[in-house]
């Protein structure tokens, strides 16, 4: 396909996106076992433990292996869609903050409990980014709008990843430069990260709500098999916004969730051992 066919293909997917959703995605196909649901990918979409969780968490660590399923060779409307925002916005400042609008404002923050009828169920990116073309909008928590965020800005030309925080999941877009934002964010010292914490409805890009300030956080750049996890650091500045939906929820991830993955990081800081002082 040559790239006049690409460019046009992608810019008719965003236009028709934006305006009167009507296009369709092919559905995963999901099968149930053992009371758990899942994907044709065969990982659990109501589990995030373990190494068919769909975060694939560990006491070792974590690793979201749903965002592989819209990435490489399962490329489909998601990526399409995050393709079509480059074309439209070559400037990445812009590109970035149309890019979390998009996800901000086309879905509705809902717990899995009040959607699905269960403490826990993930929906991958295309999953939400074919229920936003064909319905105008959709339904989802924090770990979804993640999910959906890191895609995009990875098939937008970003480099992203997920965050996690006790109770609570986010995306992370690498933009340097980026002077909007209220925090500053180091992956591994590597400066130039940017929050993106979707599920408030006046949220700007950069947004990072002061309840988290000094939590215990992990996160993982969203790449091929064996990226390693990086360490989030943060420095706090005077800058902060509030939301009329209250931005986090720490309900947003089951209460499941949010206990095994404090054990872990209480495990980890145990495993680690302490550093002299010179």
């Amino acid at each position: 396909m040559n790239k006049t066919l690409v460019t046009t293909a992608s810019i008719l997917i965003l236009g028709l996106m934006l305006a009167s959703p009507a296009i369709a995605t092919s559905s995963e196909k999901f099968f149930e076992r053992g009371g758990e649901v899942y994907d044709s990918f065969g990982i659990s979409r109501t589990r995030s433990t373990g190494e068919d969780g769909f975060l694939q968490l560990t006491e070792s660590g974590f690793n979201p292996i749903i965002g592989r399923e819209s990435l490489g060779e399962n490329i489909d409307i998601a990526w399409e869609i995050g393709r079509a925002f480059a074309e439209k916005y070559p400037e990445p400042n812009q590109r970035a903050r149309q890019i979390f609008y998009f996800v901000r404002d086309k879905v509705v923050y809902a717990s899995d409990m009040d959607e699905f009828s269960r403490g826990e169920f993930a929906q991958n990116a295309d999953e939400l980014a074919g229920a936003i073309v064909e319905n105008g909008g959709t339904r989802g928590d924090c770990e979804d709008d993640a999910i959906l965020l890191a895609v995009l800005y990875k098939a937008a030309g970003f480099r992203s990843a997920i965050v996690l925080a006790p109770g609570h999941a986010a995306a992370l877009v690498h933009l340097p430069g980026y002077n909007k934002a209220a925090h500053v964010l180091t992956l591994e010292g590597e400066e130039g990260w940017v929050w993106a914490e979707a599920t408030g409805g006046t949220n700007p890009l950069g947004w990072f709500a002061p309840s988290l300030a000094g939590k215990p956080m992990a996160a993982r750049e969203l790449s091929g098999e064996g990226s390693p996890e990086k360490k989030l650091t943060y420095s706090l500045t005077a800058v902060q916004r509030k939301s009329s939906r209250g931005g986090f929820s720490l309900g947003g991830i089951s209460p499941f969730f949010s206990v095994i993955f404090v054990l872990w990081l209480l495990s980890s800081v145990v495993r680690r051992p302490a550093r002299r002082r010179r």
